[in-house]
């Protein structure tokens, strides 16, 4: 239980649905609601499946390009930390890799769920570099299972979340939003910052220092 509560919180924090707001509502303003209900449905299946591919192949991708656990760690902390000063700061469209022109050209295809919004808006490097060194260090059957479990989670989460993007745009306000993401960013500094104190430690261990 303890596994899955804390995946799950660092699931949230790194991929911030909240912070993806403001964002799906302006790229669905002109949607329906069924069609903004079977868009969050579809992003919610697409980083379910982005997140757990990268869980059960990450480790075969670090072997074949021969990458350390603590280099993983150090490059996934930087993202994470980088993702958390984004939200921090407010900038939701830069931190999620959507600018203007990428905007626009999304409001042009036929669907968002995969691109912008699954990848790279919501499951980017940050999450799946996160998987990849928690599946390292814990890779026994329950806490695989209590892995499976706080990935779905997520992915529901998301698809409620989008699903009342409008509502909670509504509701909440832009500074709400703001507020909101703000914290969650902090949460996210701290956790890219505990990656690379993680690394760091384990580098010096390996050396006797």
């Amino acid at each position: 239980m303890n596994e899955f509560i804390f995946l799950l919180a660092a699931l949230f924090s790194v991929l911030n649905p909240i912070g993806t707001v403001p964002i799906f509502v302006a790229l669905t303003q002109d949607y329906t609601k069924r069609e903004r209900s079977k868009v969050s449905l579809w992003t919610a299946i697409n980083v379910f499946l982005i997140l757990i591919i990268s869980y059960f192949v990450g480790e075969y991708v670090l072997t074949f390009f021969g990458i350390t656990i603590p280099a993983l760690r150090i490059a996934g902390g930087i993202i994470i930390a980088s993702s958390g000063f984004g939200l921090l700061n407010g900038k939701f469209s830069r931190n999620k890799g959507l600018d203007k022109k990428a905007e626009e050209e999304a409001q042009q295809r036929d669907s968002i769920a995969l691109t912008p919004l699954a990848m790279p808006m919501l499951a980017g490097p940050g999450s799946i570099s996160l998987l990849i060194a928690y599946y390292q260090e814990h890779h026994e059957t329950n806490a695989i299972l209590s892995s499976c479990l706080a990935i779905l989670a997520v992915a529901l989460l998301i698809f409620l979340i989008l699903r009342s993007a409008h509502y909670l745009a509504k509701y909440l306000g832009a500074s709400g939003i703001v507020a909101i993401s703000r914290i969650v960013g902090f949460l996210t500094i701290a956790i890219g910052i505990q990656y690379i104190i993680s690394a760091i430690s384990s580098i010096l261990h390996d050396l006797n220092l």
